[in-house]
């Protein structure tokens, strides 16, 4: 009989250990690093915004649900938006955004991921008809895609608070043309650069001219003034041969008749072949007479 007792005894103590493991169980739970959770109260909001770690709840009075805060990407589909030209141009893009306030994400998308990249797909779709409505294409493809990605990012944010996410960025992937509109502003940049080139073209033709033409003009003056110089250097030296010349003339007028001889025959008789037909007695050739 006492050992049935002990057994009853030691039975329940086990039950009742089990049934406070069991309600200790139900009245603890973990929040991960990766995690946020808010706990509810009969349906009701509580708590929320749990940091990582161990917290308490009432068992049966109180559940959790636990939301993922890291970065979430919002991968938009391609979509066509009219530039000012009335163009359209293809636009991909995507956002970046975490939950902030998990109260506020519960209470306007209902804690929904996938109910909260629809309304910032729209937000994102908005912004950019808005930006591009007021742009060129030639401004949209080359020029203002960082300031409208800038304001992109500032409306998203603005927005998105309201629905307790914190959009971190919004990046335009690329931006593409139909085929169409491909082609005419091909058209359109090529004949830009042709006349870029052609005024280029034409500058330089003018710069190589007014080049060419002041080395013409130094080229000139410098041939005129080497012409000066040599044609003076030429005067100088024949008047100082000739005055060397009357002064050899002076001191022996015989010598230097017959030198001007001797030198008018050397020019005259350079050839073998040449041919001079004189009279014998011809002032030319008296020295050969007075040789003989």
């Amino acid at each position: 009989m006492a050992s049935s007792l002990l057994s009853l005894s030691r039975n329940a103590l086990l039950g009742t250990l089990i049934g406070v493991v069991a309600v200790l169980a139900m009245s603890l739970f973990t929040v991960d690093e990766t995690q946020t959770a808010i706990r509810f109260q009969l349906g009701e909001i509580v708590q929320d915004n749990y940091p990582p770690g161990l917290h308490w709840k009432w068992p049966l009075i109180n559940n959790v649900r636990k939301f993922d805060r890291r970065l979430q990407t919002l991968d938009t589909e391609p979509e066509r938006f009219l530039t000012a030209e009335k163009k359209n141009v293809i636009v991909d893009s995507f956002a970046m955004w975490r939950i902030e306030d998990v109260r506020l994400f519960y209470t306007t998308v209902g804690g929904d991921a996938a109910q909260a990249n629809v309304r910032l797909d729209q937000i994102v779709k908005d912004s950019l008809r808005s930006e591009f409505s007021k742009r060129t294409i030639q401004e949209v493809v080359s020029g203002d895609r960082d300031q409208i990605m800038e304001t992109l990012s500032r409306l998203l944010r603005e927005q998105a608070t309201q629905l307790g996410i914190a959009a971190v960025d919004v990046r335009i992937k690329r931006i593409d043309l139909p085929a169409d509109v491909s082609s005419s502003v091909f058209s359109r940049m090529k004949a830009e650069r042709l006349r870029v080139a052609k005024d280029f073209r034409s500058r330089g033709g003018e710069a190589a001219e007014r080049i060419r033409a002041d080395a013409d003009r130094q080229s000139t003056v410098v041939l005129a003034e080497a012409y000066r110089d040599a044609e003076r250097q030429r005067g100088e030296g024949d008047a100082q041969a000739a005055d060397t010349y009357a002064q050899t003339y002076g001191k022996d007028q015989d010598f230097y008749s017959f030198y001007r001889s001797l030198t008018a025959y050397r020019q005259s008789f350079a050839n073998k072949d040449d041919i001079l037909v004189l009279q014998p007695d011809s002032q030319f050739l008296r020295y050969f007479n007075k040789a003989q």
